[in-house]
């Protein structure tokens, strides 16, 4: 492009100036692309100027920035990329300067009518950087009519050069934040896998082997067990492991918020849907998407999971566009999804799908041999957290929490030792330190004359106290130094019911 510095009018250069000067002071994007086709419809006199950006995984133009009539509604607006005569333009790699736009066979009125605009004239150029195009800057009308010289198009390529280094320099600035985050959630929540049980090392070998893959993969285990860990492992042993790592937990959001999380929407497809939004599908692109209670997913949901999985491909709500979707999916529950498929609540194709690689997360009871190392490990995290003296653990504690059943796994055993060593106030770690409940099923239990083993002793103990209580549950947990909660749970255990005759106790 020969356009010596000193052709240039005055008010060029001053716009010139400003646009390097903001491209060089953010790395929003969004803000210098604004600013490029601001200054650019400013210096060609012009009534609206548009900047669109090259989705080359979608094969779509987007407008990225826009002046003029209506530009909030232009804004985000996509179309083929070799629509129109910016897909010209994209295409062929030149600029252009149409007198009359109409007679133009690749017009598209497209943009007109969201616009409200009619083009009579327009200049464009490419925003190119090491041969690749990455978008195209468009001026519409001279405001004067007349129509745009050779060199208002020269000096649109000037912007649309500093167009392109913008773009360039926020993506690789992205990349590179992206890249970082994953290599900082690699080692900052690398997971705290504690133990050298044969099931445990079973399930860190069943990972380590599908990592290299692609697998979709199912966790199974009760609540508590770990399986975000499991599938973190899986994640960071993996060739996905400088990306990204998103967790959510299906339960815990309603059904159509869940579904613009995970899949994204389109502006206006709902009430407060006020822009454009990239589901975690499309954020985790590359990287591993992990669905926690995956049996709580709706059917409607259930059947756009499997569209995702299926096909690569997602369509945001309110949308109609597939885009390809990438990220890995590994999938996790707490619920038996062979029954829920019995039942009808559960699709079958979609259960075929997700369990392509099962992994069963043990229990915590299943694996007695690992609570003393994971016990150290929490007590040395908690003290550090909580800034007090070091704590050894008392034989006879270590004792206990080894051969308490744990229901609710390793988080469990995590918030004891914390409330625990909160409870602490000497070097010693002791049992009376420990939750009631706790030390009451363990250690506490007076033997029954007509058993030897714990569990009996501690369901002849509940007996004895809902007895005294007249069945009382609140009574009897209160009596137990237990929550109503855990008595409850341990007489579904043990299989407890109130008897017809409550003087038929003894007997149930």
């Amino acid at each position: 492009m020969d356009l010596p510095h000193h052709a240039l009018p005055a008010a060029s250069l001053t716009a010139l100036t400003e646009a390097a000067a903001v491209i060089n002071s953010t790395l929003d994007l969004d803000s210098v692309l604004q600013t490029i086709a601001r200054l650019a419809c400013q210096v060609a006199r012009a009534e609206a100027s548009n900047v669109f950006l090259v989705d080359t995984r979608r094969d779509k133009l987007v407008i990225a920035a826009a002046i003029g009539h209506r530009r909030d509604v232009l804004v985000g607006h996509e179309f083929d990329a070799n629509l129109g005569i910016a897909g010209q333009v994209v295409s062929a790699g030149q600029p252009i300067n149409l007198i009359d736009v109409r007679a133009n066979s690749r017009f598209c009125k497209e943009i007109d009518d969201i616009s409200s605009l009619q083009t009579r004239s327009l200049i464009a150029a490419p925003m190119v950087h090491r041969s690749n195009v990455l978008g195209v800057i468009e001026v519409v009308n001279r405001l004067d009519e007349s129509v745009f010289t050779d060199n208002d198009l020269k000096i649109l390529q000037l912007f649309a050069s500093f167009a392109a280094t913008a773009t360039r320099n926020a993506r690789t600035h992205e990349d590179l934040r992206r890249r970082y985050q994953g290599l900082r959630d690699s080692v900052m929540k690398r997971p705290a896998i504690i133990g050298d049980s044969p099931l445990l090392k079973k399930v860190l070998e069943l990972g380590e082997r599908v990592a290299p893959s692609n697998a979709t993969v199912l966790i199974l285990g009760e609540t508590g067990t770990g399986k975000e860990l499991c599938a973190r492992h899986i994640h960071n042993t993996s060739r996905r492991r400088n990306e990204t790592f998103v967790a959510i937990n299906c339960a815990a959001l309603p059904e159509t918020l869940l579904e613009s999380e995970l899949f994204g929407h389109e502006k206006g497809s709902f009430t407060g849907a006020h822009a454009q939004r990239r589901g975690w599908f499309e954020l985790a692109s590359r990287g591993t998407l992990f669905l926690d209670e995956i049996g709580d997913l709706s059917r409607s949901t259930q059947a756009k999971l499997l569209r995702v999985l299926q096909e690569k491909e997602l369509v945001r709500v309110g949308g109609t566009k597939a885009i390809p979707c990438s990220a890995r999916t590994i999938a996790a529950t707490n619920r038996n999804l062979k029954n829920m498929m019995a039942d009808g609540i559960f699709r079958e194709d979609l259960y075929y799908r997700l369990s392509v690689f099962p992994i069963q997360m043990p229990a915590l009871r299943d694996r007695r041999e690992d609570i003393d190392r994971l016990v150290e490990h929490f007590m040395d995290r908690a003290v550090r957290e909580f800034r007090i003296p070091e704590l050894k653990v008392a034989p006879e504690t270590m004792d206990i929490l080894t051969r308490y059943d744990w229901p609710g796994n390793v988080r469990e055993l995590q918030n004891v030792i914390e409330r625990s060593v909160l409870m602490s106030d000497g070097a010693t770690l002791l049992p009376s330190h420990l939750p009631p409940d706790i030390a009451v099923c363990v250690k506490g239990i007076e033997p029954a004359a007509d058993t030897s083993t714990l569990p009996g002793q501690e369901r002849s103990l509940i007996l004895k106290a809902l007895e005294q209580n007249g069945w009382n549950q609140s009574q009897a947990a209160r009596a137990l130094g237990i929550t109503r909660y855990h008595l409850r749970h341990r007489m579904k255990k043990y299989g407890i019911q109130k008897p017809a005759n409550s003087r038929l106790a003894a007997g149930v």
